[in-house]
């Protein structure tokens, strides 16, 4: 009988290649299969990116997953069941999974949800999770702001257009993160104002990859069109 493969979800950093770990990197290295996310048009995923100069994709099975971008619960389990049932392929052949994410696999990330699910359809499978260096540590290096000393209370919160909600974030954390900020930007920056906080504040996209862009003055991201990988760091 074949012994099952192991799937490790590898968080490969932010976007600078050099920030990948060693342990990731040895286990993309001994995976026979690299499972990414993969763009419905065929373009490269951010991760993918961060991680195809270690990768020989002519050595290795890749395995791109489709990840639904829906709200639509009906369309979620079809979409989530087949990622699945795909990666329970190549496991039950007894190969290893490496499926690769930015930033951290545990925190705000697409694999959790693959995470949970094959361990309810397939609890003998075995799912390790990788840390890797997340977006939220590397804005605060790029920026040279702490992201909390001593007793700071340090919050990450999505952003929404819940305005109380984020309001009060704000008033009770000495730092936070503000991740998937780009679609409420102006009403971030009208708080920023109104609180007199718009000086302590600064906004990233894509930190530490060659596409990288930072904001310190936010005022100037009004009517912004900005990338989803984008987040603003506010200290106080």
């Amino acid at each position: 009988m074949t012994a099952i493969g192991t799937v490790y979800g590898i968080g490969v950093g932010p976007g600078d290649p050099e920030l990948i770990t060693v342990k990731a990197y040895r286990l993309m290295k001994e995976s026979p299969v690299i499972a990414y996310p993969k763009k419905r048009r065929g373009s490269k995923s951010y991760a993918f990116q961060i991680i195809e100069q270690y990768v020989n994709t002519n050595e290795k099975e890749m395995l791109g997953l489709v990840f639904p971008m829906t709200k639509d619960q009906e369309i979620l389990d079809r979409e989530w069941n087949q990622i699945v049932v795909e990666v329970w392929e190549c496991v039950k052949e007894g190969k290893d999974v490496a499926f690769v994410t930015e930033g951290d696999p545990m925190l705000y990330s697409t694999f959790i949800h693959m995470f949970r699910l094959m361990k309810e359809l397939h609890p003998e499978v075995e799912v390790k999770s990788i840390p890797g260096i997340s977006s939220i540590n590397g804005v605060a290096s790029q920026i040279g702001v702490p992201l909390a000393d001593g007793d700071d209370w340090t919050g990450i919160i999505p952003a929404t257009n819940d305005r109380e909600r984020m309001k009060k974030a704000l008033l009770d954390h000495d730092g936070i993160i503000f991740i998937k900020v780009a679609k409420v930007i102006d009403m971030m920056i009208d708080l920023l104002e109104e609180l007199d906080l718009v000086d302590k504040a600064a906004v990233a996209t894509k930190v530490t990859s060659n596409e990288e862009v930072i904001w310190r003055n936010v005022r100037d991201l009004r009517n912004a069109d900005l990338e989803y990988l984008t987040l603003m760091l506010v200290r106080k």
